[in-house]
């Protein structure tokens, strides 16, 4: 029996991959898009790109963790952006986040992905439907580790 090589490997997934991709708008129903996911929180004047809403402010003990998680656009700040001390001049911390999730407050780095899902630096390859269950199952894999920040500059 001959033996694969990565090359092989690698040239005979990205084919498949191409596959299901070209093969995936067939499968879903028209409509199917456009309804938003189950569990996926609705707030009044947080239309972002894509059609799609900005997921509720949450804020909990999960597992014996806090998290909670805000839009970026409050300013940075759980309240708002009453009472801190941004100064406008200089980018925050979350510049360029649609929403900022923490972790026994250390944030935890999320991306929204096309489609409306979220995904994180600790779940990277596994898609959620709201920034609550990304952090919630963040907690589950940290398995109670520290969350490590993420230094950018």
């Amino acid at each position: 029996m001959p033996r694969l090589t990565r090359r092989q490997v690698l040239y005979s997934s990205a084919a498949a991959l191409t596959g299901a991709v070209l093969a995936a708008p067939a499968a879903f129903p028209a409509g199917a898009a456009t309804r938003p996911a189950g569990g996926h929180g609705h707030s009044a004047g947080h239309g972002h790109s894509a059609g799609h809403q900005m997921p509720e402010p949450f804020d909990e003990v999960y597992q014996g963790r806090h998290i909670e998680g805000w839009p970026a656009d409050d300013d940075g700040s759980p309240d708002g952006g009453h009472g801190g001390h941004h100064t406008g001049a200089a980018a925050g911390p979350h510049e360029g986040m649609d929403f900022v999730v923490r972790i026994d407050n250390d944030d935890l780095h999320v991306m929204r992905n096309a489609d409306g899902t979220w995904i994180s630096l600790v779940n990277h390859y596994e898609t959620f439907t709201t920034p609550h269950a990304l952090a919630r199952a963040a907690v589950r894999e940290l398995q109670g580790a520290e969350l490590v920040p993420v230094v950018t500059g």
